[in-house]
């Protein structure tokens, strides 16, 4: 088989100085940014571990001041409820009183309240 004038040159050209050192230049080059994307991935993979560390972090602090309003909440409604329960004990008491000091007065008022409350009603 004869070689044809391209394969000779292509051939030739296997054997130019500059043809070596251009194939040896490219093939650095597809090392190079063979590394350089190593690197990225690495710094990327950084990043993102740090991202991850960081809302792990917000997580845990917002659940912590969600727990601690919690908390903080249930204490003063527990305190609230406390003021309401001994607020309604000291009127029943007062109304006690009242009614045993003055039975006919809280009669009468009990019977103006009423037919005030029934002439509302009504219109």
């Amino acid at each position: 088989m004869s070689m044809s004038n391209g394969e000779t040159a292509m051939s030739d050209l296997g054997n130019d100085p500059n043809y070596q050192r251009l194939e040896k230049d490219v093939t650095s080059v597809k090392n190079d940014i063979a590394a350089l994307t190593d690197q990225i991935t690495d710094a990327i993979n950084s990043f993102a571990g740090q991202a991850r560390k960081q809302a792990r972090r917000g997580y845990k602090q917002a659940r912590e001041n969600v727990d601690s309003a919690l908390d903080d909440v249930s204490e003063r409604g527990s305190a609230v409820l406390g003021a309401a329960q001994d607020a309604a004990v000291t009127i029943e008491e007062t109304l006690e009183d009242v009614i045993t000091q003055r039975p006919l007065a809280t009669v009468g008022l009990a019977l103006g309240l009423g037919f005030l409350i029934g002439v509302t009603w009504r219109r």
